[in-house]
């Protein structure tokens, strides 16, 4: 997929400054900025580098200039106070984006383009300078100025006597450690003509993140600058390039730059040209969330930029990653490295690197039972594995959550005389509905929550089934089963409104709210709720929680439904599961659709009709080609939070799979539509275009690909 943004859309800094860009490479490093290069997030760098420690900005951001004919003219752009400076953005004529970052600025007749990639596996960044322009051009040096940051990211830093400002010369560069334990830095170029670096220690002051601000945290920063490094770019032949490369690692680099660049480039092209439709674009979308920590384990961070690695977004985020993206030994490996850390039947939903995992919450360890579903629903071969790597886990959850005791008992956590599940108290938050505001839960749900129970519920009926496969006895039994089923509906069932199930069951009464949790029940493979009620409940969710992009977390009728996700922590906490839309509630919704639908075709089309902003629209508003974590639960459904989810891009890739393989005829029209809507967005808007070019299944050239301005 690629994203070609004109000069309009680049000289509106006031949107510009809100489309964003990320590069990873396997290890949990990124590269990340605004199409402008502008950074707007104390998290935006060029190289931030996942150290045992956590993740670091190392390099926040280059000042480039280009000088020739005795003229300098500077490339970049900062926020400072109440201004943009340098002013590098008004030479930007395009952006483009579709393997790696690409940003064409024009000078006169010369045109200059900045490449930015991450070397997969390695903590390296290249960077590739090319000119284009009518011959004679007078001599041209590229003059870099590096801005580091050298800090934890979710820090700022500011001028300090502390930095060791000391470079150390190389050939073809320099080396700077400006503080203990952390990587040394390593800034080399290649060129066939002159180049030096001159040591000018020196701060760059009170750079600004908007994003920041208006997130309500400290907003400004000092970056160092350890000098100038002039690098001459080869003279211009007819109609050839003139390239320079850099390299900006934690190594020196004495490879070949050129031949790391084509061989980088090849191998993102390879993997872009592989995956076509928009179920390729997620399915390569995920491979960014899939890394090996500096332990060497792997894991699934849970989004870009600022979350870690969690066990419920990674058993959520799992099958579609993995098991249904063509990477299901990476989520072997992350199911196996699970299972080896459950306690009293619970799974870590944070993993130390020191041993002290984080067991707080109550549904990670029934996700984990869903992730082994959607493994062997994708390839039963994979039963045996099961059975060997992740059964003993499966059956210590059960009994784990059944005894109730050590850390199950310390959350409350019970099986009561129903077969219900039980968890939490009033200062615990054990489900995914998590927030908390002045140091009490937003959304108390302690007690029994329904999508708790249809989990329960779920990994029960699937470990008869397991046992059954295995010769082993049931677990729970086909009587404590029924029970369960009768007991559910009896305290969750909601007859007025059309009938709809409570949230959840605390003390003899029951909270009626009206929330997308009810959903699992329908959803799950084992459904808790009788098939008689299970179109109700669907009906509800539609008619109340669905919007163009994603489900609401509570009814907008609801005296506590707040429509707007914005403002500072508290503001924004109290309003993230009372009524902010969640894409990655899309999946499930798919599923319980489906399984009620009389009309496979008409359900699927109503559906992807809805869902039509989300895919055509979304993909370039915030993080370009990705799916934000939240939106406000009113109109226009602004997004927020992280602009890069796990599990937004999982569960949406997972519906779109399984609507392709519902309605296939169905998929394919919506999908050329969609097609069509992204290549040819309105136009006559003066404040510019992105246009989106993707390639179909069985068509060898992009779909109405971009015309060539960003093309250097």
């Amino acid at each position: 997929m690629r994203f070609s943004f004109d000069k309009a859309a680049c000289q509106n800094t006031r949107r510009a400054l809100r489309k964003e860009w990320l590069l990873t490479n396997g290890l949990g490093d990124y590269a990340s900025s605004t199409i402008l290069c502008c950074n707007t997030r104390k998290y935006h760098g060029l190289l931030t580098v996942n150290t045992p420690y956590g993740r670091h900005v190392l390099l926040s951001a280059l000042e480039e200039s280009i000088m020739g004919g005795g003229k300098e003219f500077t490339l970049s752009t900062r926020q400072h106070p109440g201004t943009l400076y340098p002013h590098g953005h008004d030479y930007l004529e395009a952006f483009r984006l579709d393997q790696w970052p690409q940003c064409v600025y024009r000078v006169g007749d010369v045109r200059l383009c900045r490449e930015i990639q991450l070397v997969r596996g390695e903590s390296l960044l290249l960077m590739r300078f090319s000119v284009r322009g009518p011959t004679p051009v007078p001599p041209l040096t590229l003059r870099l100025r590096p801005l580091l940051a050298y800090r934890n990211f979710h820090k700022l830093t500011h001028a300090n006597p502390d930095l060791r400002a000391e470079t150390t010369p190389l050939s073809d560069g320099f080396s700077i450690t400006p503080y203990e334990g952390l990587p040394t830095l390593y800034i080399q170029c290649q060129t066939s003509q002159k180049h030096s670096f001159a040591p000018r220690p020196d701060w760059c002051r009170n750079v600004e993140y908007l994003e920041e601000r208006e997130r309500g945290f400290p907003y400004s920063e000092d970056l160092f600058m350890p000098g100038v490094l002039d690098v001459g770019m080869p003279p211009l032949a007819n109609g050839a390039e003139s390239c320079v490369y850099l390299a900006v690692g934690t190594r020196h680099c004495e490879q070949d730059l050129h031949q790391m660049w084509d061989a980088a480039s090849h191998e993102r092209t390879k993997a872009y040209k592989a995956n076509v439709g928009l179920t390729g674009h997620l399915r390569q979308v995920g491979r960014q969330f899939c890394i090996e920590s500096p332990a060497g384990r792997p894991e699934v961070l849970a989004g870009y930029h600022w979350f870690d690695a969690w066990g419920r977004d990674t058993l959520i985020s799992l099958p579609g990653l993995t098991f249904h993206a063509g990477r299901t030994d990476f989520g072997l490996r992350v199911l196996a490295e699970m299972g080896r850390h459950v306690e009293d039947g619970l799974i870590p939903n944070m993993l130390s690197p020191q041993g002290d995992h984080a067991y707080n919450s109550v549904d990670a360890a029934l996700w984990y039972a869903f992730a082994l579903q959607s493994c062997l629903e994708v390839d039963a071969g994979h039963l045996a594995w099961v059975r060997e790597n992740a059964w003993p886990a499966l059956k210590a959850v059960i009994s784990g959550y059944r005894a109730g005791e050590g850390r199950a008992r310390q959350l409350d956590i019970h099986v009561d005389a129903e077969g219900l599940l039980h968890a939490g108290n009033a200062h615990t938050q054990l489900t995914w509905m998590d927030a908390q505001a002045n140091n009490a839960p937003v959304t108390p749900r302690q007690g029994c929550p329904v999508e708790i129970n249809a989990l329960w519920y779920n990994t029960l009926a699937f470990a008869d089934q397991l046992a059954a496969r295995f010769g082993e006895e049931p677990l729970a039994g086909d009587m404590v089963l029924r029970q369960m089923r009768t007991a559910f509906f009896q305290r969750f069932w909601v007859y007025g409104g059309g009938g709809y199930l409570g949230d959840v069951w605390q003390n003899g009464k029951l909270d009626a709210s009206v929330r997308p949790n009810q959903i699992f029940a329908v959803s799950l493979p084992h459904p808790v709720l009788a098939e008689d009620y299970q179109a109700q409940v669907v009906e509800c969710v539609r008619n109340k929680l669905l919007t163009p992009y994603g489900l609401r977390t509570l009814a907008p009728d609801d005296l506590h439904y707040k429509g707007r996700y914005d403002g500072g922590p508290t503001s924004r906490d109290a309003a993230y599961h009372q009524g902010t839309v969640w894409p990655w509630l899309l999946g499930h919704y798919a599923d319980a659709l489906l399984r009620t639908a009389w009309d496979v075709d008409g359900a699927a089309m109503a559906l992807l009709d809805t869902l039509t902003p989300l895919y055509c629209d979304h993909i370039s508003q915030a993080g370009l080609g990705s799916i934000s974590e939240v939106f406000d639960g009113s109109p226009p459904y602004k997004p927020n939070g992280c602009i890069a989810q796990a599990w937004s891009v999982a569960e949406c890739l997972r519906l779109l799979l399984r609507l392709q393989k519902a309605a296939p005829a169905v998929y394919e029209r919506w999908q050329k539509l969609a097609a069509h809507r992204m290549a040819h967005p309105v136009i006559g808007d003066t404040a510019g275009v992105c246009r989106v070019s993707m390639a179909l299944e069985g068509c060898k050239k992009q779909h109405a690909c971009a015309p060539d301005a960003a093309q250097p």
